[in-house]
C-alpha cells in the first residue's frame, strides 16, 4: 500500500496529529519505534485486511475464520487488532493508525454488546475509513435462542445507531448479510 517504508518519526507525527495538542510520551514513542517493524506487512502486501469485531468467547472464533479466509488469498494480510504488539496503552491511537494503513476493514457484527461499537462510530465520521469499510452483519431470522452462543437479544440484536450505519453500508453495497458460519464465509469470499 506504501510507496517505502515508514519511518519512526512518520509515525509519531502522525500519531501526534490524532492526540488534538497532547504530546507522545515517551512509552508510547517506544512502542511506536518497535511497531514499525511489526507493521511491514500492512505497507509490503498488495491488500491488507483490519478485521473487527468482538472479542467474547464465540465472536473471536468467527473473526479467526473470516481472518483465515481472506489471508488464503495471495498476496494478502489480514490480521485482528489483537495479533499487533499488545504493548499499547492507548488503543484509540492503535486502532487510528491500524485503519490509516489497511487497505480494506472489515467488520463482523453480531449484536450490539461490545465488539467495535467505538470503531463504527469512525466510519461513518471519517470518510477516509467509511470508504474502505465492509460489515458482515449477523441475522437471526431463522435462528432460534438455543442455537445462539452470544446472548443477544433475538428481537432487538443491535442499537438504533448500528442500524443506520448498516443502511448506508448497504446503500454502498458494502454490507453482507449472514446467519451460518458457511454464509460468513461466503461474505469473506465475495470481499475484493
Amino acid at each position: 500500500m506504501s510507496e517505502g517504508p515508514v519511518t519512526v518519526d512518520e509515525l509519531a507525527d502522525k500519531a501526534e496529529s490524532y492526540l488534538h495538542e497532547s504530546s507522545l510520551t515517551p512509552e508510547e514513542y517506544e512502542t511506536l519505534k518497535h511497531s514499525v517493524a511489526e507493521l511491514s506487512p500492512l505497507l509490503t502486501t498488495d491488500r491488507t485486511y483490519f478485521v473487527l469485531g468482538s472479542y467474547g468467547r464465540p465472536e473471536i472464533h468467527r473473526l479467526q475464520l473470516v481472518k483465515d479466509r481472506l489471508n488464503r488469498r495471495a498476496d494478502s494480510y489480514a490480521f485482528l487488532m489483537v495479533d499487533i504488539r499488545s504493548e499499547w496503552t492507548n488503543t484509540y491511537l492503535k486502532f487510528r493508525l491500524l485503519a490509516d494503513y489497511t487497505d480494506v476493514i472489515v467488520g463482523v457484527a453480531e449484536h450490539d454488546g461490545g465488539g467495535f461499537l467505538v470503531e463504527q462510530g469512525y466510519f461513518t465520521a471519517i470518510e477516509e475509513y467509511f470508504e474502505k469499510t465492509h460489515v458482515f452483519k449477523r441475522t437471526y431470522e431463522n435462528v432460534v435462542s438455543a442455537d445462539v452462543d452470544t446472548g443477544v437479544d433475538l428481537e432487538n440484536p443491535y442499537s438504533g445507531m448500528q442500524t443506520a450505519i448498516f443502511d448506508m453500508l448497504s446503500d454502498a453495497n458494502r454490507l453482507c448479510v449472514w446467519e451460518t458460519e458457511e454464509e460468513l464465509r461466503d461474505c469473506a469470499n465475495s470481499l475484493r
